[in-house]
């Protein structure tokens, strides 16, 4: 590309956004200068999680491939068969398996639960957002860890009939 826009880019900007990444919970941060626009993203993996630098100019006469929709983990033990019905989170946020530390989590796998029942806690923006049972049903698996970060739409429980 030979574009003067790419040619501004600040490398200072963008080492310090990696070091956010590096640093916190977050796997994608994204900064726009004009019509300049910048998205450092890190791939969570179970691996080494590497991080991926890409700067996009607003829009011009021609487009950039998008990037590849998330899919199925590539490593075949990160792949599972799941039955049931899966509980997605609604957000953005941090999960939590226990009302306050160091108290019993909601629920544990095996457990009975009713619709309507607490499974678990998101935080998101310092507000805590209670994830609900959809129906009764028996805890199958707990997907998230206590405290881990998860993204809107991920996996958290899975409950069967």
């Amino acid at each position: 590309m030979s574009d003067d826009k790419n040619n501004n880019i600040d490398a200072d900007l963008v080492r310090s956004l990696a070091d956010i990444l590096n640093d916190t919970d977050l796997t994608e941060i994204e900064v726009e200068r004009g019509d300049l626009k910048i998205k450092v993203k890190r791939e969570v993996t179970v691996a080494a999680a590497p991080i991926q630098y890409a700067a996009a100019p607003a829009p011009v006469a021609h487009a950039a491939p998008a990037a590849a929709p998330v899919s199925m983990p590539s490593d075949p033990a990160t792949i599972v068969a799941r039955s049931g019905e899966e509980v997605k989170s609604p957000m953005v946020g941090t999960a939590y398996l226990q009302p306050a530390p160091g108290s019993d989590p909601f629920i544990k796998t095996g457990d009975k639960v009713k619709k309507g029942q607490t499974l678990l806690i998101v935080e998101a923006m310092k507000t805590m957002n209670p994830i609900q049972a959809p129906r009764d049903g028996v805890v199958a698996e707990i997907l998230v860890g206590d405290a881990q970060p998860v993204e809107f739409g991920e996996a958290l429980v899975v409950l069967e009939a």
